[in-house]
């Protein structure tokens, strides 16, 4: 699976059931609804006094990070323990795993264990549905190399949907910028899937070396979404430059710069990038739409891709991401849990 293959099927080669989340990919706007239904029902949950329920009591709940993370593992281990789970917080750094030890066989010795659920963050795609025919309790994908991180795509959407969203959370009519390093993000991919299904007008853009692809991608999730909804499925296109991306958008999300995954020669410096692509007050007071939103999925470099009076001014949605995250995945798990995942 190449990182921007739009997927024939959103389960293809994994198991037909409905324990796993493994992406988002091909998920209409009636099973998203849904999503954001049961995780306003979570949200009821954590404002009671007691902030929990006992409704996975007795399951076991397995978080397997290959890779470091502190939102995403925070917010599955938040929610596991919301809903009565039992947590196995699995430190790949201190395990077999640096003996060798293969994934299939660590997912074995997991189920041995009486792990019932595995949230797993790999650095290679296509590792969650490897890890859904090795494993059969439920699998939930918390991002795999450059490829999907569904669980993020479904708080973005439900932030997105609180806020800017019509009377039904669709966002038919509302137009979102995604601006950054699109190439190594496993966010934008899932973000397209969600935002088109929901209706969004999406305008993507980046530095030339790090949109490779995207402008293929964005017309065939495009094609794809119009075959299966008609004209209430949104759109998505490659533009130029940032101010092409943000005139008159909603909502703007920028991506970080991953330093970690550039071989070197994809953008000149930090400085020229954020001259050139960076999420500045100004750019947004002259471009964006009056009440234009920001969103950044984290971990972000401050005055890169964006500065910090945008991050932690008015306009910022990041907060409200990090937030959002804890009900979406005790949804996720909840429906994982009772096989009634789409």
């Amino acid at each position: 699976m190449t990182p921007n293959e739009a997927p024939r099927s959103r389960a293809a080669g994994a198991p037909s059931d409905h324990r796993h989340l493994l992406d988002v990919a091909g998920l209409e706007w009636g099973q998203l609804r849904r999503l954001l239904d049961v995780a306003g029902q979570m949200r009821a949950i954590l404002a009671t006094p007691e902030r929990r329920s006992d409704e996975l009591r007795g399951t076991i709940v397995a978080t397997l990070f290959y890779e470091a993370s502190t939102r995403t593992r925070l917010s599955f281990e938040i929610a596991a323990r919301a809903l009565g789970a039992e947590l196995l917080s699995f430190d790949v750094g201190t395990s077999s795993v640096g003996k060798g030890e293969s994934l299939v066989d660590t997912l074995r010795t997991l189920r041995a264990l009486g792990a019932d659920v595995v949230v797993l963050r790999h650095e290679r795609s296509g590792a969650p549905w490897l890890a859904a025919r090795a494993f059969d309790g439920s699998v939930i994908n918390a991002g795999d190399g450059w490829h999907a991180h569904p669980t993020q795509a479904l708080l973005d959407l439900s932030v997105l949907s609180a806020r800017i969203g019509g009377a039904d959370g669709s966002l038919r009519g509302r137009s979102i910028a995604i601006i950054g390093d699109l190439l190594h993000s496993r966010v934008v991919r899932s973000n397209l899937h969600t935002l088109i299904a929901a209706g969004a007008s999406v305008r993507l853009a980046g530095p030339a070396n790090l949109v490779a692809g995207f402008a293929d991608l964005a017309d065939a999730l495009t094609r794809e979404a119009r075959a299966r909804s008609g004209d209430a499925a949104g759109s998505a296109q490659l533009v130029a430059s940032i101010d092409a991306a943000l005139d008159g958008v909603d909502a703007a999300m920028a991506l970080r710069i991953q330093r970690e995954r550039l071989s070197g020669g994809e953008i000149d410096s930090l400085e020229g990038y954020r001259r050139d692509w960076g999420l500045t007050e100004e750019r947004l007071a002259a471009r964006a739409a009056s009440g234009c939103l920001v969103m950044h999925p984290g971990p972000m470099n401050e005055g890169v891709e964006i500065d910090a009076d945008v991050a932690d001014g008015q306009r910022s949605l990041v907060l409200d991401q990090v937030a959002a995250g804890v009900p979406m995945r005790m949804a996720v798990l909840s429906l994982a849990a009772r096989g009634e995942l789409p």
